[in-house]
């Protein structure tokens, strides 16, 4: 067996109106002043309720920044963290989906009061060298993961995003309360549940840091999330379903986290940077084309992923067998969910396919993660065969 180091989050709490208490927390960790970094559409509808009122009952002074976009710009993260800083905060909580955690994390580093370092530098892996404001994630969305994760990505143009990776981002503590994600409209459901999905596949079949545990979690990861995505997507009220899509997303978090993801989010991230397609989505457009690019050299991992994911509905045969299988699997699920499946669905255009080649080529953190190279021109086949 393989060497391995594996971590995550220190303090789990999975438990339907656990939110409301969410002051406690921050007083249990010595708080008193607490900066919620959110999103709008989390205040408008109504998600922070029931929160608010915990915090005056503990005598805790709250700030809000409410002005997280999807695929938050680095000038977001500066705004936030300067109002951390004028707060006085001595904790921060993310409140929302993967932006809002993301931002949440790098606020926790650049409003701690011996921090030294801009944004700018904080950019690629281990590259964050002080320490950070205590923090804790809460997830409004079963995807992303964040909650468990040392990684934030950020919008650095018009067109490009860059990651951020140390174990300095790593969460304190996540907060699950399934009673966040009640109604959640059904498209962001299916995206972000294919993208968490997403997640588990390529920390199963990395080329790089593959361990048991993650594997484990992998696994236990698709087994929740495949079996519950079209019962949370199509009835968003189901309190069990939209439980074990957030325990499910979880888990596959706390996978890539330590068994890093690949081609997947690599091709993902150029149409998020150049046509502003939602990262969930951006993921499902190009998953099969990916799997059926890696089969070659990943049909035995795929294989036994479509054990997992289909069950008894799995044919016998070779790996390869089962991989077809497994991808096809994957369209059907997709398109049941209602997401688009080519990419000039959403506003992709023919003559921009060589130039996200070229862009995902600059994904290099992932690609060297994926099971089989992926040349420029390998790229641009993939993104033909999804158009």
């Amino acid at each position: 067996m393989r060497d391995f180091t594996f971590s995550t989050t220190r303090t789990i709490v999975c438990e339907a109106g656990a939110a409301d208490r969410l002051a406690e927390h921050c007083r249990a960790a010595g708080a008193g002043r607490v900066l919620l970094v959110t999103d709008n559409g989390i205040l408008n509808a109504g998600l922070l309720d029931s929160v608010l009122p915990g915090f005056d009952s503990a005598d805790l002074r709250l700030g809000i920044f409410d002005r997280v976009e999807a695929d938050p710009k680095s000038a977001t993260v500066e705004a936030a963290a300067q109002a951390a800083r004028a707060l006085g905060a001595e904790m921060i909580v993310g409140f929302g989906g993967g932006s809002s955690m993301d931002v949440a994390k790098l606020v926790a580093v650049l409003a701690h009061g011996d921090c030294r370092q801009s944004l700018e530098e904080l950019y690629g892996v281990g590259n964050v060298q002080g320490p950070r404001l205590p923090l804790l994630q809460v997830p409004t969305t079963a995807g992303t993961g964040s909650e468990v994760t040392p990684i934030a990505i950020v919008t650095t143009g018009e067109t490009t995003k860059a990651g951020i990776v140390s174990p300095h981002l790593q969460p304190d503590t996540a907060l699950l309360d399934a009673r966040l994600t009640l109604g959640l409209p059904a498209h962001v459901t299916a995206a972000t549940g294919i993208d968490a999905m997403v997640h588990a596949i390529e920390a199963y079949t990395t080329a790089h840091k593959k361990n048991p545990i993650s594997d484990m979690l992998a696994r236990e990861a698709l087994s929740l999330l495949a079996t519950n995505i079209a019962t949370a997507t199509h009835r968003g009220f189901d309190l069990e379903a939209r439980g074990k899509m957030l325990l499910g997303a979880l888990y596959a978090g706390q996978a890539f986290a330590n068994a890093p993801v690949a081609a997947v989010h690599a091709l993902a991230y150029p149409l998020g940077g150049r046509f502003h397609i939602p990262h969930g989505l951006s993921n499902s457009l190009v998953l099969p084309h990916v799997l059926r690019f890696n089969a070659p050299a990943a049909a035995e991992l795929y294989a036994q992923l479509a054990q997992t994911i289909m069950g008894v509905e799995c044919p016998s045969g070779s790996a390869q067998d089962k991989t077809e299988a497994l991808i096809c699997w994957l369209e059907n699920l997709i398109a049941e969910l209602g997401l688009p499946t080519k990419l000039r669905d959403c506003g992709v255009t023919e003559d921009s396919l060589a130039q996200l080649a070229a862009d995902a080529m600059e994904q290099q953190r992932l690609l060297v993660n994926n099971p089989r190279a992926v040349t420029e021109q390998d790229a641009l086949a993939i993104y033909r065969a999804a158009f």
